[in-house]
């Protein structure tokens, strides 16, 4: 009797079970029996395995994975629901469903599943690129450290495991922890920890490689490792670094509970570029907040200083950068006061060429010139050809203007001595509200071999005003039409009306008036000091005039 291919020749158990059509499924079907001999295949199985033969063992046609699937099944042993048979037969992924029949024999369905792992996979690497960029552009969105801690271990709670511990770089012997658990609130404490206590945890802290998970006891973590309120038992850990630019930027701790399946290589291959995002981000805000920290740093001994009184003597000064987002210029002043009344105090007003940061290092560089000469300061053409000197050798190719006032009281009156390098001269505003242009003429500092300065004297009585600025407040442009300059004579248009006035309010007024100016538009760097001469009586205001009584007549 003829028997066609992939046919039983006589009723078998697993016939009787499903039925003679499973030699007719798409699918590939074989049929092994109790011992692990391969009974019959359909036409897909032998498509499947070209040169398998009925009744050879089953373990030297098929891969481990579905032979110790058969033995399982034939001996009735259950799999677990979570771990189906599955596996790879020629780069091909199949699901393999088991049907046993009473005699031992199983009839085995393998289902195709490569096009579905496939698009599976296919999701979930676009679903941990979604997440990546997500993080890159969150944590990239803040430069504040904390905050960015904070939201690297929230996101890898969130993303990655139940709970995250993200280890700062050490402070001392000290380390920042940042504990995070999946929808759960973020919590920091600063500590001493053994970080040999974690396996693997000291190296990433260092910037080595991760120790794979399994390498790590859940049960052998510290209690400072497992955030609080942490539900059931540590199941699973990874411990994986932060790189830095440079510098490692700390170690991420992820961790997965017993309700949850352990970490799969995937996974932890994930949790490394997650941490390779991270601590890109945290090492840029550290750097941005140790350049800051620097800036502030350099930039408290840039700043104009303030000003108050010396020796009885009044002192104000305003400044006002080109750029409305820098804090400092070109433009400058300091009053270096004396060690005694007796002796002069020193102001000087200065205006480097050009604007912004690298203005602002020349006059750093001249400020602390002129406080090392200070010594010298009685002869003002001295000083001045001392710092010139100091300029023309420095890599600096700009120059700068200056004036110099040596301030001192003697009785109710001020006694000045101004002194012009290339400045603008000195106004005097008199308390009958004269302004008087101080005639101080000199040269360039730090453009030629020399300085060639005069040194003007003159007094101050009771409520009169000396005012230093630099032209960025005279050549202001703006008006009506936007391009007309403040100029001179509205300079001293608005300081007429201040004789008598306090230094403060001075400057005050002609830092209102030149801004008002301008208005929007662009300007150059702006300073002003005023020096005054007080009154001793007090303030009083009659028919809106300001003046002072000196006192009260008896009667």
């Amino acid at each position: 009797m003829a028997v066609s291919r992939g046919i039983p020749a006589r009723p078998s158990d697993a016939d009787r079970t499903v039925g003679t059509t499973w030699s007719d499924a798409p699918c590939p079907v074989l049929v092994a029996d109790r011992d692990g001999g391969l009974v019959r295949m359909n036409g897909a199985a032998r498509t499947l395995l070209p040169g398998a033969v009925d009744g050879e063992p089953l373990d030297q046609r098929v891969p481990t994975w579905l032979s110790d699937a058969h033995h399982q099944v034939s001996q009735g042993e259950h799999a677990p629901a979570d771990a189906p048979h599955a596996g790879s037969i020629d780069d091909r992924f199949f699901a393999a469903h088991p049907t046993p029949g009473a005699d031992g024999e199983v009839v085995w369905w393998l289902v195709e599943e490569t096009d579905r792992r496939l698009a599976r996979a296919l999701d979930d690497a676009q679903g941990r690129s979604r997440i990546l960029t997500e993080v890159s552009s969150t944590l990239l969105s803040t430069l504040n450290v904390g905050r960015c801690m904070d939201t690297a271990a929230a996101m890898a709670a969130e993303h990655l495991a139940e709970a995250a511990v993200l280890v700062a770089p050490p402070q001392g012997r000290r380390y920042p922890l940042t504990h995070a658990q999946r929808g759960g609130r973020v919590s920091h404490v600063t500590r001493r920890i053994d970080v040999a206590a974690v396996p693997g945890l000291a190296e990433a802290l260092q910037g080595f490689p991760p120790v794979p998970a399994r390498w790590i006891n859940p049960d052998d973590l510290p209690d400072w490792a497992v955030p609080d309120g942490f539900a059931g038992p540590v199941n699973s850990v990874i411990v994986t670094p932060l790189p830095g630019h440079g510098v490692p930027a700390g170690a991420l701790i992820l961790l997965r509970s017993s309700t949850e399946q352990a970490f799969t290589e995937g996974e932890e291959a994930f949790a490394r570029l997650f941490a390779a995002r991270a601590g890109a981000a945290l090492s840029a805000a550290r750097l941005y907040s140790e350049q800051t920290r620097i800036t502030e740093t350099l930039m408290q001994e840039l700043l104009p200083p303030t000003l108050t009184s010396v020796h009885g003597v009044d002192f104000a000064g305003g400044y006002r950068a080109a750029k409305e987002q820098d804090r400092v210029g070109g433009d400058f002043y300091d009053v270096h006061p004396a060690a005694h009344p007796s002796q002069e105090t020193l102001v000087v007003l200065g205006d480097v060429a050009g604007k912004g940061l690298d203005a602002a290092v020349l006059t750093g560089k001249i400020r602390n010139t002129l406080h090392a000469l200070l010594p010298l300061a009685d002869d003002h053409e001295r000083l001045l050809n001392l710092l010139n000197g100091a300029l023309l050798t420095s890599r600096h190719t700009r120059f700068a203007t200056l004036v110099l006032a040596s301030v001192l009281r003697r009785g109710g009156k001020v006694h000045l001595r101004l002194t012009s390098a290339g400045h603008l001269p000195p106004l005097i505003v008199r308390n009958d509200g004269t302004v008087e242009e101080v005639a101080t003429r000199g040269t360039l500092v730090g453009a030629l071999p020399t300085v060639t300065a005069t040194t003007v004297r003159t007094v101050l009585a009771p409520g009169e005003t000396c005012v230093l600025f630099t032209d960025g407040i005279t050549e202001a442009r703006g008006g009506p039409l936007g391009d007309d300059l403040f100029g001179d004579h509205r300079l001293r248009r608005a300081l007429s009306p201040c004789a008598g006035m306090p230094a403060e309010a001075v400057v005050e007024r002609v830092q209102m008036l030149a801004s008002e100016w301008v208005g929007a538009g662009r300007h150059d760097d702006m300073a002003a000091v005023a020096i005054s001469a007080p009154r001793t009586g007090r303030l009083t205001v009659v028919n809106g005039q300001v003046g002072r009584q000196e006192g009260r007549r008896n009667r």
